[in-house]
């Protein structure tokens, strides 16, 4: 860490933060600003104290509002953590000289949005604190995954020419854990635009390049899933639909074995700790199975049976192709079952599944204050 005296911010404070995260971002959407610790009053100090020490500016457009850094601000990072931001802040990139063009901003703003949503839920995200993944064949080496680390689609591309092959992914970043990998997109509160064959190649990227070239010892054998976020529940009724607005990829096709919708908000930053800590997930089941026979063979995916035979199926992951597979296959046979999900959940889920599937739903508040301490 250099001693170069700068206008910057102390590390680890709120006004650093924010800087850290428009950095990362190349222009950071106004309204994540409350999704930040600290009251309103004192994030709206720290806004105007940035502005006036000129090292944010505002951008606003086109119903788009956003921050971008200063060539104060750049170039002070660059001088103080040359490690972290010299290269990120040079050159023709789209976080050091973003676009102004609409496509370009939203693309920026969901990229924005999923990095603080995966910041909250504690996983790793700062480049400089993750194994380099991503890097050139001639700068990569061996890793292993102890934690949940997410990596941007701008670090994707530093892979090397493997990634002219996804340019036109719709794909924010890619999330790893100990056990598995998965694409991660954002429809935020409008309707994906799918292009089947990139996402595919983004697909067999992370299974032969990363899965069984870079890192074999933990990924061999492992098929890839998928998460997507959108604002709220809503945005999950297109993505179950048989075809999506007649574009050609479709979230039920069975390319990622799991695909999970997530709210991108406080609900989802519980739901991403819950899906990726087999301990609460596995406790969570069991709590679930009490009332429950055990699975067993049937013509309806379920994970068990309740008192009169009928099948019941664990949704609250909300896991679109499991979801629906499960009332699709009721539909078929003539059959009723039940899905157990989150209370915030069930609205959509009854819309999406039909009359043919009941609900029983979790408190969201309850198990979150039992189980997490996550800030609101």
């Amino acid at each position: 860490m250099s001693n170069i005296k700068s206008p910057l911010p102390t590390p680890g404070t709120l006004p650093y933060l924010l800087l850290e995260l428009t950095a990362l971002s190349g222009e950071f959407p106004t309204e994540q600003m409350n999704r930040l610790s600290g009251s309103e009053s004192y994030k709206a100090n720290i806004l105007a104290r940035l502005k006036s020490d000129r090292l944010l500016r505002s951008y606003s457009h086109d119903c788009l509002r956003g921050l971008r850094l200063t060539a104060a601000a750049k170039r002070a990072l660059s001088e103080a953590y040359p490690d972290r931001f010299a290269e990120l802040l040079s050159g023709e990139t789209i976080l050091n000289e973003p676009k102004y063009d609409i496509p370009s901003r939203l693309r920026l703003h969901r990229m924005a949005e999923v990095f603080v949503t995966m910041l909250r839920s504690g996983f790793d995200v700062w480049p400089w604190e993750k194994p380099g993944i991503f890097l050139p064949d001639e700068k990569f080496e061996s890793a292993f995954i102890t934690r949940p680390a997410y990596y941007t689609s701008a670090e994707v591309k530093g892979i090397g020419v493997q990634a002219n092959k996804i340019r036109s992914s719709r794909a924010t970043g890619i999330l790893f854990t100990p056990e598995t990998i998965l694409a991660v997109y954002n429809t935020a509160d409008g309707e994906m635009k799918w292009e089947y064959r990139t996402e595919i190649r983004l697909k067999v990227l992370l299974e032969m390049d990363i899965c069984h070239r870079r890192l074999p010892d933990q990924y061999s054998g492992i098929t890839p899933d998928a998460i997507i976020f959108g604002s709220g529940m809503e945005q999950m009724l297109p993505l179950m639909e048989a075809k999506t607005s007649g574009h050609k990829y479709y979230v039920l096709d069975g390319d990622f074995p799991h695909f999970y919708y997530l709210t991108g908000d406080h609900y989802g930053e519980v739901l991403l700790r819950l899906l990726f800590m087999p301990e609460r997930k596995m406790q969570l089941d069991k709590i679930l199975m009490q009332d429950l026979k055990p699975g067993r063979y049937s013509l309806t995916e379920n994970d068990g049976f309740d008192a009169d035979g009928n099948p019941v199926l664990f949704g609250y992951t909300c896991d679109m192709p499991r979801i629906h597979r499960f009332h699709t296959a009721l539909s078929l046979h003539e059959k009723s079952g039940t899905i157990i999900c989150f209370d915030f959940q069930e609205r959509v889920l009854r819309r999406i599944c039909g009359e043919r599937v009941s609900f029983v739903c979790i408190d969201f508040d309850q198990y979150e204050k039992s189980v997490f301490n996550i800030p609101p």
